[in-house]
């Protein structure tokens, strides 16, 4: 390595390191300020929740350190150009700003569901048809105000995950952009046909663009309200497409896609959906493909954090995930020909890639 490429990578190295910094702290204060003006995860009236297994700091603060030193390595091997924290820049400060006001706005409307125990009240909005939505679906998960139906909560979602995550998110969603490079090494973007299944307000979608712009991109939720943001988010890549519908009864045709990408949905799942929705995405992809899954980490994934993902469900709400953290994938990928290639953890996040029979 010649001394400008080690000058260059020392200063990149830096300039992570400022910028990631920069974002934990100010995500970081966010979410202390609102466990300062909320009740915390005990429930008034009730004994204080104690998790089975012991939670340890120690290896919670070394997955998060790992986290960053990973995402670095992913950049400097070449797998995603640096974000350089695209949240945080100057021109972006009124609107950070903004959904930070938002956010903390919204965090003791957040705290009276959870010492309710409601988090069913959404049935009743009017944008709630169910004719078109399953039950399962409307609902607040996390608390979230207006579940996944509404311009509001659409605009301050991803803050909020950053700031529970204490501005790891998207280094956690990194993880599974590194899977998908390596899917799409040597072989001409333009060919390939990527689905992003739940995707959300887009948030992954620019990610995965920003790294690889002439991708052709497909992003399916079944929040309208989220799939129009995302359709904003991904409005300057022509090639791209965003869709409504539900996970489970994809409106694709059968082997369309190359590649199909699962960010934090399995956990908000059923059990009874999640075979279902393993089976669409297997029957979507072409022979040979993969279904790259990111979601939270379950039981024994690092034993030091079981303690950890024990409080989740206590403080948000969460109807299906202490199921999923005891939930084996491994039955419902078999039965659709699915093989496990890859693992990888991301703090409190597991990326694992599955592959389908060619």
């Amino acid at each position: 390595m010649s001394l400008f490429e080690t000058v260059a990578k020392t200063a990149g190295r830096a300039r992570y390191t400022a910028a990631q910094g920069l974002r934990s702290a100010w995500y970081g204060g966010q979410y202390a300020l609102a466990r300062r003006r909320s009740a915390g995860f005990n429930r008034p009236g009730e004994p204080a929740f104690k998790p089975q297994n012991k939670p340890e700091v120690k290896a919670l603060r070394k997955a998060y350190i790992d986290l960053f030193r990973r995402d670095r390595a992913n950049i400097e091997a070449g797998l995603y150009p640096d974000p350089m924290a695209q949240d945080m820049r100057m021109r972006d400060l009124p609107g950070a700003v903004k959904r930070a006001r938002s956010f903390l706005k919204d965090v003791a409307q957040v705290d009276r569901r959870r010492l309710d125990r409601d988090g069913t009240e959404v049935r009743g909005h009017e944008a709630a048809d169910p004719k078109r939505f399953p039950a399962y679906y409307r609902q607040n998960f996390h608390y979230q105000t207006d579940g996944w139906l509404s311009d509001e909560s659409a605009d301050i979602y991803d803050h909020q995950v950053e700031a529970l995550f204490t501005g790891a998110a998207d280094a956690m969603r990194r993880g599974s952009l590194a899977e998908l490079a390596r899917e799409l090494g040597g072989k001409d973007q333009r060919q390939m046909e990527v689905l992003d299944l739940a995707c959300g307000t887009g948030r992954f979608m620019r990610q995965t663009l920003n790294a690889f712009p002439r991708l052709s991109l497909t992003g399916i939720d079944l929040s309208p309200n989220y799939a129009r943001a995302a359709r904003e988010t991904v409005a300057r890549w022509p090639q791209v497409d965003v869709v409504e519908g539900q996970a489970e009864a994809l409106p694709f045709e059968d082997a369309s896609f190359d590649t199909v990408v699962s960010i934090y949905l399995f956990h908000e799942l059923p059990p009874r959906v999640r075979g279902p929705v393993i089976a669409e995405a297997a029957r979507v992809l072409r022979p040979g493909g993969a279904l790259i899954v990111a979601d939270s980490l379950q039981f024994g994934d690092n034993p030091g954090l079981d303690g950890f993902l024990e409080y989740f469900p206590e403080g948000f709400h969460e109807p299906y995930y202490k199921g999923y953290l005891k939930w084996d994938f491994e039955p419902a990928m078999q039965a659709v020909e699915m093989t496990a290639e890859r693992t990888q953890l991301a703090f409190l996040t597991k990326v694992k890639v599955w592959r389908k029979a060619g």
